[in-house]
């Protein structure tokens, strides 16, 4: 019973740490390519996520000649009826958004970040999605 309770502040610890985003790389060679430029796209396009991104990096135009772009896309007020997830949205906190960050080369996906979220995404839902794809992929800072 001693391990037990010592155990389970570190499991919490370890739960805490988490931001449960997921990351996809679809084409191993990104991480070899240095992303001089990235064009924007957001959908649904939302100003409040545009300004936020656009502290991090500048962008180039549609008319720029640049092959990558970084795609967001979220979603929020999702509301789920099926009954298959009724236990889990009474015993957890079930995710009502989420944020999708990608990045592509012309039409071809390179690579993902994800997470699911209980709240409209935010600054720090960018920023922490932001400093990870740079952690990730050689893009230049702005």
């Amino acid at each position: 019973m001693k391990k037990v309770s010592m155990l389970l502040p570190f499991l919490v610890l370890l739960v805490g740490c988490s931001d449960n985003s997921i990351v996809t790389v679809y084409d191993k060679s990104i991480k070899n390519d240095k992303i001089d430029c990235l064009r924007l796209s957001i959908t649904p396009m939302d100003e409040n996520i545009s300004s936020y991104i656009k502290k991090y990096y500048h962008f180039s135009t549609i008319s720029d000649l640049c092959p990558y772009s970084l795609n967001i896309s979220y979603k929020s007020a999702i509301v789920c009826n099926s009954p298959y997830n009724a236990s889990q949205k009474n015993l957890s906190s079930f995710p009502n958004s989420y944020l999708n960050m990608e990045i592509r080369k012309g039409m071809s996906l390179k690579y993902s970040y994800y997470i699911d979220l209980q709240h409209k995404p935010t600054a720090d839902d960018v920023q922490k999605g932001w400093e990870r794809i740079v952690k990730d992929l050689d893009v230049k800072h702005k």
